[in-house]
This record gives structure tokens, sequence and C-alpha cells, in this order.
């Protein structure tokens, strides 16, 4: 064990960096020895703080990737009564802000390591299933309210849509990281906007 200074710290440095080491090069990839390095930590820190490697991962599935996820697709639908307008600008207000810093090169975070290691570890396979579980049952909530409040169609499936658009996501980031192509992600994104307008009620 390695005793730190400042252990609270020491830890989330190591955790950001896990996270930029895994998002550029995944987790098979992804270097401890780069980790500490970028962390200005050393390995026994990062042994002193997590078992090894996949407790690391999962740590950073748990403590950066899922408040991400909350906070720009979750947070904005689940408390509104036209979840159709504040998807239609998540997706848009996303994809234009990834493609102006250059991150949807790299794709989503979350799908990127699910289907990385979804195949490969259980460990893995039950956390990231857990996250897309919580993401569709919040739409599905978020799409039941709007329907009882006449925002969305009432012959819709909740859960159907829900499941639909969160592929889409997925979808649309990955569409930009293999495409390269920014102008292939927003056709992309218009096309799953176009779809939330169709189930809206007619006027």
């Amino acid at each position: 064990m390695v005793a730190t200074k400042d252990p609270y710290n020491t830890r989330q440095k190591i955790l950001v960096a896990a996270f930029e080491e895994f998002y550029e090069h995944g987790f098979q990839g992804g270097s401890l020895n780069h980790i500490v390095e970028i962390a200005g930590a050393t390995k026994g820190a990062v042994f002193h703080h997590f078992a090894g490697k996949h407790e690391l991962a999962y740590a950073v599935l748990n403590e950066i990737i899922l408040p991400i996820l909350k906070q720009r697709w979750i947070d904005p639908v689940v408390h509104s009564a036209d979840p159709i307008a504040e998807l239609q600008t998540a997706f848009r207000q996303l994809v234009s802000q990834d493609i102006q810093t250059g991150a949807f090169l790299q794709g989503c975070p979350l799908n990127n390591l699910a289907q990385e290691m979804s195949p490969l570890d259980q460990g893995f396979q039950t956390l990231l299933d857990k996250f897309y579980h919580e993401w569709r049952a919040s739409y599905a909530a978020a799409f039941s309210k709007g329907i009882a409040a006449g925002t969305i169609r009432k012959d819709i499936s909740a859960d159907r849509v829900a499941t639909f658009v969160v592929a889409s996501q997925m979808g649309v980031w990955g569409t930009g990281k293999s495409s390269r192509n920014p102008e292939v992600m927003v056709m992309a994104c218009e096309a799953v906007c176009d779809y939330l307008i169709s189930i809206k009620p007619n006027k």
C-alpha cells in the first residue's frame, strides 16, 4: 500500500487519466503505465486505490461515464412534459458540440466500451447493460408522461420508442466515428429528429 498526501485528489486524477486513455485506445489497448504518466501518479498509487485494470475501468464507468450520460442525455428529458423537443435539442446540440471539439471522431465512450468489451467480459457486460437499461427506462417513463400530456401520440409504445432512441444515439455517434465525416453524422442526427416529429400528435 502507498500512502498519499491527498488520496482523494490522487484518485480523481487517476480516474480522469484512465477515462482519457480508455476513450482514446479502448480498454484492451489502454496502458496502465500511460495512465500513471498522465495522472502524474505512481503505479503504487493506482494499486492503492484500485485492485487492477478492470476495477479501475468499472470505476471510470460508474464515476465518470455514468454522470456524463445522465447530464447529456437523461436529465434534460426526465422532468419534461415534452420530451420530443428536449431530445431534438439534445441531439442537435451535442452533435454540433462534438463536431466542433472533434470528439465525434472518437465516438461515444459508453458505446465504445460496450462494443469492445460486452462480448468479452461478463463484468463489463453486466455493468454496461445496467446503464443502458436505466437510460431506456428513463426515456420510457418520459415518453409515457408525454403521452399523458398529449405531446406524444397515444398509439405509440413508450418502451419501443425508448429502445429505438437509445439505439439511434449509439448509431449516430458510431456513424460519426466510422465515417470521420461530420456531414454524415449531421444527416443521421436529422433523420432521428424527423422520426421524433413523426410521433407527435397530428394537429
